[in-house]
């Protein structure tokens, strides 16, 4: 009876240890997407602000300079939909909560 109650708490244990594990990967699966957000921003500000500055108003509203924002717009757009799919909402303590979020789903499996 013992050694089943010890197995039974060792398994809890290991239960508890992958939900975090899960839980932590997602996380980082997050940050990964805010990062992809954060240099799509700052690198199509640069090229855009840079054709705007070496060119004059004919030549600035055309489709090439809007391409990499637009292309690599549709590449975030799906990275977004992977990470997020329909649920864009967001806290203030959106870390904390994702990671309990995921720790609970996993105790009720």
């Amino acid at each position: 009876m013992e050694n089943y109650k010890l197995k039974e708490h060792e398994n809890k244990h290991y239960q508890k240890e992958q939900a975090y594990v899960r839980a932590k990967k997602r996380v980082k699966e997050l940050k990964g997407f805010y990062w992809h957000a954060f240099w799509y921003a700052v690198v199509n500000i640069f090229i855009i602000s840079m054709v705007a500055a070496n060119s004059n108003s004919d030549d600035f509203w055309h489709f090439g300079t809007f391409t990499t924002a637009f292309f690599w717009g549709i590449g975030l757009g799906f990275h977004a939909l992977g990470i997020f799919g329909k649920n864009f909402v967001f806290s203030k303590n959106w870390e904390e909560r994702k990671i309990q979020e995921y720790i609970d789903k996993d105790k009720k499996q």
